[in-house]
C-alpha cells in the first residue's frame, strides 16, 4: 500500500529554517505529482507547494521566495526547504501524492515558529 512518511518538523524561532522530507513507498513515485499542504488550528488545509512529475513547481503566494520544493525520483522523496520562517507558518504540514483523481496523504509533521 502507499505510504508517505514526513519528517523534519519541530520548533524554530522566527527567521529560522527547517527542512521537511517525505519518503514515499508503494507507488511509482515518478508518475505522481507531489505536494506539501498545511493546516493551522481552526483553519482549512491549504496548498503550500507542488512539484509535478515533470518538475514544474508552484507555491502559495505567502511562501514564494522563502520556501523551495524539490523531488528526488531516485530516492522517492520530496522535500520542502523553509527559510525565513514566520509565526504564521505554524501548522501541521502534510505530504501529498496525486495522480489523476487519486490522492495519498502522510500523517503530518508539526512545524511551530515561535520565540
Amino acid at each position: 500500500q502507499v505510504q508517505l512518511v514526513e519528517s523534519g518538523g519541530g520548533l524554530v524561532q522566527p527567521g529560522g529554517s527547517l527542512r521537511l522530507s517525505c519518503a514515499a513507498s508503494g507507488l511509482v513515485f515518478s508518475l505522481y505529482n507531489m505536494g506539501w499542504y498545511r493546516q493551522a488550528p481552526g483553519k482549512q488545509r491549504e496548498l503550500v507547494a507542488t512539484v509535478t512529475r515533470d518538475g514544474n513547481t508552484n507555491y502559495l503566494d505567502s511562501v514564494k521566495g522563502r520556501f523551495t520544493v524539490s523531488r528526488d525520483n531516485a530516492k522517492d522523496t520530496v522535500a520542502l526547504q523553509m527559510n525565513s520562517l514566520k509565526p504564521e507558518d505554524t501548522a501541521v504540514y502534510y505530504c501529498n501524492a496525486n495522480i489523476v483523481t487519486w490522492d495519498h496523504w502522510g500523517q503530518g509533521t508539526q512545524v511551530t515558529v515561535s520565540s
